[in-house]
């Protein structure tokens, strides 16, 4: 690829469209056309470049289509994404395939098989946002640094071609009287101009800055989606929920078994209609029944001490005690921990005793816990039972089989094997609330339920941001490229000084009419003739010869 020698004698690259030191238009394009101005007729890669596969890799990242298309579908999957509930916000007792289809049919099963419940860290995703954050900085890239270097070396003196293809253009015949510019040149100033002087000719320039507006918003929307992108690694961004038991400890998740906390006690305070204090709120009591004035966990937060190997125990250090209340988390190394949820008096344990079905003797009790529950129950000499299977959450299915839908012990049901010194083989009974089956035929012994004890259940939820100070910085900078993109215009205008005329033309990247305005002021009461709008000059010439056919 050649380069491009203007008559003036300077050297182009090549695809260049304006000479960078006289403006002469270079090419084939008619002389009577308006010359595009976006980016000064400078060369760009995109323009030049096409041989080889990162060439053909660039230029599709630097098409505007591209980019637009990229934001369309971003925008269509991110909406996909609100339809339903993303897996992080439905209840962490439910399995995700079975609460998607029981709670929205059909649909939901179709949302869950194809990924939909995690959209915004699957990976297809994630690589709609990096192609949209790469054809943002290619296409900055290859229009930014073009531009940067015309407007830097621009010159003062405009070839003719170049002032009379501007849309603001003007020619004033000079009369025997030499027409003085310092008082042009000087009312230029008072409007914040920048005036540029060589062999008599004038570039008066204000508000370039404006020009990298666009490029400040990429900028801005490069790093915001950097942080989007950051909330996929391990460790920066956590928001999970915490069901933690009354004198329960676990480890917090998202902390790596760095974190554990213990509920030490569950504290909740409704509204009195009785009270002189709450007695505004009798209305709502009566219609709704409890309402909650305020709820806290008192917790005791521990950090691990060194290192451990799965299933052997954690040694651990306490770190504090804190009463976390709504809106008064608990803070430490990054994390905040925010009462959101309880549930009072789920079930903790259930006791059964065991019995002779007709004598009903007693043989022994035993007590299950329903978080925990044993295998194996030891009663009086020659009495035991197994516990073949557990069902937290109890309900039949399609096939009449047994199947728990959650992990919370809100239906428990039972299998127990009763062995005996009569009947060492055993007999299996099927043990629910209020529902006994004996499978295998009628039992001698069954299991009858002694008692049951509850305990109260706080939420708490976890989160960890890493990424949002680089979130807030990509928005501030975008906002301040807005800003700087829309209030402000680059505004330019030419004074050519030959010997029997004077040319004058304009251009701005925006608001025609400010600098037209600019223009006016500047010439009112010289001798100067007031330049024309071509391209508004061009639109009443076609109407008119509408009109006139």
């Amino acid at each position: 690829m050649k380069e491009v020698k203007c008559d003036c004698g300077h050297v182009n690259p090549y695809g260049t469209k304006i000479c960078g030191k006289c403006g002469m238009v270079l090419g084939n394009e008619k002389e009577n056309k308006l010359i595009d101005m976006r980016y000064e007729g400078s060369a760009r890669r995109s323009q030049t470049y096409k041989k080889t596969i990162i060439d053909k890799i660039w230029n599709f990242f630097s098409s505007v289509k591209v980019g637009v298309t990229l934001i369309v579908i971003a925008l269509i999957a991110s909406a996909i994404g609100t339809i339903l509930p993303q897996e992080m916000y439905i209840p962490s007792t439910a399995t995700p395939a079975e609460h998607y289809e029981l709670e929205y049919g059909w649909f939901g099963r179709v949302y869950y098989e194809l990924g939909f419940h995690n959209l915004y860290s699957s990976w297809w995703y994630l690589i709609i946002i990096g192609m949209l954050g790469i054809s943002l900085l290619i296409a900055s890239i290859d229009r930014f640094f073009p531009l940067y270097r015309s407007l830097k070396k621009q010159g003062v003196t405009r070839h003719d071609g170049f002032m009379k293809r501007q849309r603001i253009y003007g020619v004033t015949k000079l009369e025997e009287q030499d027409i003085n510019l310092e008082e042009v040149k000087d009312r230029l100033k008072r409007q914040r101009y920048h005036i540029r002087e060589e062999n008599g000719h004038i570039l008066a320039e204000k508000g370039r800055f404006s020009r990298w507006g666009p490029y400040v918003n990429h900028i801005g929307l490069i790093i915001f989606l950097i942080g989007a992108l950051l909330r996929s690694v391990p460790g920066m961004y956590i928001d999970k929920v915490l069901w933690l038991r009354e004198g329960e400890r676990k480890e917090i998740p998202g902390t790596n078994g760095q974190y554990y906390l213990q509920n030490n006690e569950f504290t909740l305070e409704v509204y009195d209609k009785e009270s002189e204090e709450d007695k505004q709120y009798s209305a709502a009591i009566d219609k709704t029944g409890t309402i909650a004035k305020t709820y806290q966990s008192d917790v005791t937060l521990y950090e691990r001490k060194g290192e451990s190997l799965p299933g052997e125990k954690v040694d651990l250090d306490k770190l504090k005690d804190y009463k976390i209340k709504v809106n008064e988390p608990l803070k430490h190394d990054h994390y905040a921990l925010y009462q959101v949820d309880y549930k009072l008096d789920e079930l903790s344990t259930m006791a059964f005793n065991l019995i002779n079905k007709k004598t009903e003797e007693k043989y022994g009790s035993l007590k299950v816990d329903l978080n925990n529950p044993q295998k194996k129950y030891e009663l009086k000499e020659g009495y035991s039972v197994d516990l073949i299977s557990y069902f937290p959450d109890f309900e039949f299915d399609e096939k009449g089989e047994p199947r728990t839908i959650s992990k919370i012990p809100n239906n428990p049901a039972f299998i127990f094997k009763m062995h005996t010194p009569d009947k060492p083989e055993g007999e299996v009974s099927f043990v629910a609330i209020k529902e006994t089956v004996e499978p295998l035929g009628e039992n001698t012994y069954k299991m009858a339920f002694n008692g049951v004890e509850t305990q109260d259940v706080t939420a708490l939820t976890v989160r960890k941001d890493l990424t949002l100070w680089i979130l807030f910085t990509g928005g501030i900078i975008f906002m301040i490229g807005v800003v700087q993109g829309s209030y402000w215009n680059h505004r330019r205008i030419w004074i050519k000084r030959k010997d029997d005329e004077i040319l004058l033309a304009g251009h701005t990247n925006k608001n025609w009419h400010g600098i037209k305005r600019d223009i006016k002021q500047a010439i009112e009461s010289t001798s100067l003739s007031e330049p024309m709008d071509q391209l508004e000059e061009e639109k009443s010439s076609s109407k008119g010869e509408v009109l006139n056919g």
